[in-house]
């Protein structure tokens, strides 16, 4: 019964879709104004705040380096290996949280993860490490390695009433449909680097976001019970498809429609 129930699914759910060779993913005006942010992304001017913001409230990338207990030329590197754990916080942090620690530290009111300022912030971080390699590494230690089983649980587990999982919309299997006027990436293979471009301007949303505020919308999209930013499953998830993007090439701030 539940195998005819999935199935009855996945036929609903390829019904909704087309495939990029027959659709296009956007239109005419919205192909050439996303040609144009390739040049002038409208994130760099937010990038740009959130350089102001680390300086005012954490000390510029001196102050993240000493929070670190690193030098400014092994900052990058550093930067392109998270989430990872962190002994003060005795769990496996993502930027934006490490980031509230340092705020905390210095005697300021952290910003919340939702919030503009903290996209800012961290994917102002974030492009410190850009030209850098991913490299996370799920294997340096057992809260790591704990949490990377966590996300790819998180990620293929089908939830809801629709009984949709992360997997269901991104498998190998439907890799290039078209849902909602985007095509579908393959997250899970080897030198995607998706992970490696978030945060990124969305253009149907006209601001940044971060790669975790970016799930939150696909599981309200997907009518699943959204699952909170800074969470254990959250961060887990963003190790997962981290892992996913190890090797490419950090290219922040991203720019997706």
């Amino acid at each position: 019964m539940k195998t005819g129930i999935k199935i009855a699914l996945s036929i609903t759910l390829l019904s909704s879709l087309s495939f990029a060779g027959e659709q296009f993913a956007m239109s005419d005006s919205d192909r050439a104004m996303y040609t144009d942010m390739l040049e002038n992304n409208p994130a760099d001017l937010m990038i740009s705040n959130g350089e102001e913001l680390l300086e005012e409230y954490c000390g510029g990338d001196a102050g993240v380096a000493a929070f670190f207990n690193i030098s400014e030329d092994d900052l990058p590197a550093y930067i392109a290996g998270f989430p990872r754990y962190l002994k003060e916080f005795k769990q496996v942090v993502t930027v934006s949280q490490a980031l509230q620690g340092l705020m905390s530290k210095n005697t300021h009111k952290p910003f919340k993860l939702k919030s503009s300022d903290m996209f800012d912030m961290s994917a102002y971080v974030k492009t410190l490490a850009n030209g850098e390699k991913s490299n996370i590494d799920v294997n340096a230690d057992k809260y790591i390695k704990e949490a990377f089983v966590l996300g790819e649980k998180t990620y293929m587990t089908a939830r809801g009433g629709r009984g949709l999982s992360c997997n269901s919309c991104h498998s190998a299997d439907i890799v290039g449909a078209v849902l909602r006027t985007q095509p579908l990436p393959d997250l899970t293979s080897k030198g995607v680097a998706v992970a490696a471009t978030w945060p990124a301007y969305r253009m149907t949303k006209s601001s940044l976001r971060t790669l975790p505020r970016r799930f939150q919308g696909c599981m309200k999209n997907a009518l699943l019970k959204v699952i909170p930013l800074g969470s254990p499953e959250m961060v887990a998830l963003e190790v997962y498809l981290t892992h996913e993007a190890k090797g490419t090439e950090v290219a922040i701030p991203g720019l997706k429609r």
